[in-house]
């Protein structure tokens, strides 16, 4: 079976194949590859990207420690994949990268990065995956849906509770925009290209406790934070004069804080 039969994807996994090379190579580029590095690669389908990613680990590895886990979802890529790749340091594996687990809680703290063009539809939960579940990657670039990619990176007034899920465990940069036109099929959005720099150490704060202050904040958009949060069983004296300490305007909604206030006022109100 060739690549070129596979042609007909599954909707139902939400695959557009990246097929500009330019930006293939602004990806790679992106992550940094040094002679060391383990990459995860996430859904490499026909292995475009798989290719570029090899290719430059052996410049820089030769022979060395270097290799990429590529993980495919899609059964019916698994043995092009491995006859592509066979004699090469690249391992493919057929699996669901949201149910991928064993082999990732084997790696270390900042020992890996993770590369991928995923599904739109898996964004958000593989991302909570990533940073709640998973060893702390080196670094993460990922190809998404551009208006995520926007929210991830938002800030001040227009905060939102993707950002701050995400902004808590890492700094996010959109690197570059992809027209649609660049994937096969032609998906109906654009996209971008996102990295997403994990923080050396994250804050000296519970993070479930620190998303139940978050999530109670962004309870009711419309309404002022301190309003959601007294709902919450916080008691509302206490929160003004705890945005007051902060600095931060009794009159603020959720999205008008930034990730560093969320932080100080969730550390006051969980040990109060």
């Amino acid at each position: 079976m060739t690549m070129k039969s596979l042609i007909t994807l599954k909707k139902s996994l939400g695959q557009n194949f990246l097929i500009n090379p330019r930006i293939l190579d602004k990806i790679v580029k992106t992550a940094e590859i040094s002679k060391e590095d383990i990459i995860l690669e996430v859904g490499p389908g026909t292995g475009n990207l798989t290719e570029k990613l090899a290719e430059t680990l052996r410049q820089r590895s030769g022979q060395g420690a270097g290799r990429i886990i590529a993980i495919e979802k899609d059964r019916r890529l698994i043995e092009p994949l491995k006859e592509k790749f066979k004699n090469t340091n690249v391992e493919i594996v057929e699996g669901d990268i949201l149910k991928f687990k064993n082999q990732i809680l084997n790696f270390k703290d900042n020992k890996y990065k993770i590369v991928g063009n995923i599904p739109y539809y898996i964004t958000s939960r593989f991302l909570r995956t990533i940073f709640e579940k998973w060893p702390r990657p080196k670094l993460v670039v990922l190809t998404i849906q551009k208006e995520v990619a926007q929210r991830i990176v938002a800030k001040p007034p227009h905060m939102n509770l993707l950002a701050v899920s995400i902004q808590f465990f890492a700094e996010p940069k959109i690197i570059s925009y992809i027209s649609k036109e660049n994937f096969r099929p032609i998906p109906k959005v654009d996209s971008a290209i996102i990295k997403l720099t994990p923080r050396s150490k994250f804050y000296i704060l519970n993070s479930k406790s620190f998303f139940n202050v978050v999530r109670a904040g962004f309870s009711q958009k419309r309404k002022l934070l301190v309003s959601n949060l007294e709902k919450s069983g916080f008691n509302k004296n206490s929160l003004t004069a705890n945005f007051k300490k902060l600095g931060i305007n009794p009159e603020s909604r959720a999205e008008n804080l930034s990730i560093g206030e969320w932080i100080e006022l969730s550390k006051i109100l969980i040990i109060k």
